[in-house]
């Protein structure tokens, strides 16, 4: 009879184990992509979730969440998600420069649990096949005759494709008009309808270069890409700009969940069909642990002030 009721017991113990404290996951979890669908980080985050819901055990929901520059996503998560680990987001530069620039009601460092660092963007700035600008010279060269004409298109004000673009123009002396969309997508259409002259973005735009619907006159980092486009910074303008980015979740995030989620996503990027989208956006890989991308993130929203106020969108 003891033995009946210790067995007893013992199930009903496993039961409310199993009903209170389930193995993290154990039903899908959320994906914010702050941008639009189509552009090139909800590209990369569909084949990344498809590849790591396989080492997860259970499905990512890619949810398009764009807007604020993209943070609208991340912050909204900030302060209504639970931090269980079920909705978590990408987050990128921005977040370590817009409070810089305005008031807002999150905070970077405090308000996200850092789960990985995973990689970085490729910039370009691009034109219609037909544009008269078959250089980046020949943009330079409008802009000064023509100050505050030469329009171009980013995913947001405060994003590294803004500052970029605000620090090519102080420092070749000339002025844009800058005009920002929510993501790739609504530039893109902006660009092709003849809206704006120009647009500056990641690569969403290599299929339209690879066809030939738009010319690629300059990439933003350090060294030409696979379209062997020359870099600013090699044309005379001393600018490089890159930008990292990786997944964060809602602050105090149980550490084991962390790391089920980090350990899931480290696992896919080496699989064959993540490097292969990483090769077909031209991304660098930029891996992080949780631990160190937390402090890359302390180290950068320090270091982006400087960039804010050497452009002049210092808050006052």
């Amino acid at each position: 009879m003891k033995g009946l009721l210790q067995a007893a017991a013992a199930a009903l113990l496993l039961a409310a184990t199993s009903a209170f404290g389930q193995a993290f996951p154990s039903k899908p979890v959320t994906l914010i992509v702050p941008w639009p669908a189509g552009g090139s980080s909800d590209l990369y985050f569909r084949k990344l979730g498809e590849i790591a819901q396989k080492h997860l055990g259970q499905n990512l929901v890619i949810e398009n969440r764009p807007g604020g520059s993209g943070m609208n996503g991340p912050a909204t998560m900030a302060k209504t998600a639970k931090p269980d680990g079920y909705t978590i987001s990408q987050l990128t530069i921005t977040a370590f420069r817009v409070p810089h620039m305005q008031k807002v009601d999150w905070d970077p460092l405090n308000d996200f649990s850092y789960i990985i660092g995973l990689a970085g963007y490729t910039f370009g700035v691009v034109v219609r096949a037909d544009s008269p600008f078959k250089s980046f010279q020949d943009l330079l060269a409008y802009a000064r005759a023509n100050p505050g004409k030469l329009s171009y298109a980013t995913p947001g004000t405060g994003t590294s494709l803004h500052l970029a673009m605000e620090e090519i123009a102080a420092k070749a002396g000339v002025q844009f008009l800058h005009v920002p969309f929510k993501g790739y997508g609504d530039g893109a259409i902006a660009l092709m309808g003849g809206h704006v002259m120009v647009q500056v973005d990641s690569t969403g735009w290599a299929k339209q270069v690879d066809a030939g619907a738009q010319r690629l006159l300059a990439t933003l980092g350090d060294k030409r890409t696979r379209w062997n486009a020359p870099t600013v910074k090699e044309l005379g303008v001393d600018t490089v700009s890159n930008s990292p980015y990786g997944l964060v979740g809602p602050k105090g995030m149980p550490p084991q969940v962390v790391k089920t989620l980090h350990d899931a996503f480290k696992r896919s990027l080496d699989d064959p069909e993540y490097l292969k989208v990483l090769a077909q956006l031209d991304q660098p890989a930029w891996y992080q642990s949780s631990d160190d991308y937390a402090k890359w993130a302390a180290e950068m929203f320090k270091a982006e002030r400087s960039t804010i106020e050497r452009v002049g969108l210092l808050l006052k």
